[in-house]
């Protein structure tokens, strides 16, 4: 990218951070350099095989920030944790596919509210400020909620180790899928896995181990003994009851405009009252939305939108996106209470934020000139 480009998605950031700090926000920095270990963990799966690592002697495991709204939690939790609106502006770092044209490092720049009264107002005002600044571009709009992924999962009628494996991959689409399958009856463990517990039902786990040979890896014999009787507790608990695997489906396969989506969702919440804590907040969502002059009846949601996305989202999460164009997303954000717990040692605040791409809003301006 030559010089003349760079400096105009330099100055398109600083534009776009510039209406943020307007709406209330104020500037801060993050260190380009950040500590792995623990960040690496909460980014989830996708990132932490994408960041640039590196070790200092001194510092130890560090990482080039795949994004700012970690460090920025970090910042605030750490400084108070009360109402408060940050912008930023920099770029961020992300290792690519050989295949991908996209770029590994690209400028960001990002709004993020904390704010511990009406989640519902506060994902209105974000989700409204970032579709007032992107309406000249004409973008798509999407929308969902991993919330009510969760609250489903946390409502089946299974054992918690279930619930908690499918949990952790939710942001895996084809994990989750064959998880819920085989769990549901609808699909036969792997072979390996039945001749294990076939073998385990006459032999104990430490004869098992011992005629397996040598071990390999990291896990101790106690820990392999233990994951067998797992997977035989696993294998001995019923199927998850066609019905509650329905209800998935139906969550996971829905699409629509969000206010028809929402009627669906109350539906489905008759059916397995978890949901419907969850559906509430979509309701007051809406209702915030369009007291916002969002018009929600236009307004796009999908059950399984933001499956792909950072891990740390865990509520109402959005994107914007060039109709016809191969980009990635001009702008994407959502809630992320959790993430406010984990690094808010004894103390969390509700927190939903998002960040817009420059180089992508140069690009479909360029569209449309």
């Amino acid at each position: 990218m030559d010089t003349d480009a760079k400096a105009a998605i330099r100055a398109e950031a600083d534009r776009l951070a510039a209406h943020f700090a307007a709406a209330g926000a104020h500037p801060v920095e993050a260190d380009i350099l950040q500590p792995a270990g623990t960040l690496l963990d909460l980014y989830g799966e996708d990132i932490r095989a994408r960041a640039y690592t590196t070790r200092d002697p001194v510092r130890g495991e560090l990482m080039l920030r795949p994004d700012f709204t970690v460090p920025v939690v970090q910042m605030h939790m750490a400084e108070g944790a009360e109402l408060a609106r940050y912008t930023y502006a920099g770029p961020v770092f992300r290792m690519q596919d050989a295949a991908s044209h996209r770029a590994s490092e690209y400028l960001q720049v990002g709004y993020e509210l904390f704010a511990r009264d009406d989640p519902a107002a506060a994902d209105a005002e974000v989700f409204a400020l970032f579709a007032k600044l992107l309406a000249p571009l004409g973008l798509r709009a999407a929308t969902g909620d991993i919330g009510l992924l969760k609250a489903a999962v946390a409502g089946l009628r299974t054992t918690a180790r279930r619930k908690a494996a499918l949990a952790r991959h939710i942001w895996r689409p084809a994990r989750f899928r064959a998880l819920l399958d085989r769990f549901g009856g609808r699909t036969a463990p792997p072979a390996s896995r039945a001749a294990l517990l076939d073998a385990a039902e006459t032999t104990p786990a430490e004869t098992l181990i011992a005629e397996a040979g040598p071990l390999v890896g990291l896990r101790t014999p106690d820990e392999i003994a233990s994951r067998i009787a797992a997977l035989r507790a696993d294998a001995a608990a019923p199927p998850i009851a066609a019905g509650e695997l329905a209800i998935l489906d139906r969550l996971l396969g829905l699409a629509d405009t969000a206010p028809r989506a929402l009627t669906e969702l109350r539906g489905l919440a008759g059916e397995m009252p978890a949901l419907a804590p969850a559906t509430d907040r979509m309701a007051a969502r809406l209702d915030a939305l369009a007291d916002r002059g969002v018009d929600i009846d236009a307004l796009p949601f999908e059950g399984s939108y933001g499956r792909t996305t950072l891990e740390y989202y865990d509520g109402f999460v959005f994107g914007f996106y060039a109709e016809g164009r191969a980009l990635p997303p001009v702008a994407s954000g959502g809630r992320y209470d959790a993430l406010t717990r984990v690094l808010g040692q004894g103390r969390e605040i509700p927190a939903v934020g998002g960040v817009i791409r420059p180089a992508q809003v140069l690009a479909v301006q360029e569209g449309l000139a």
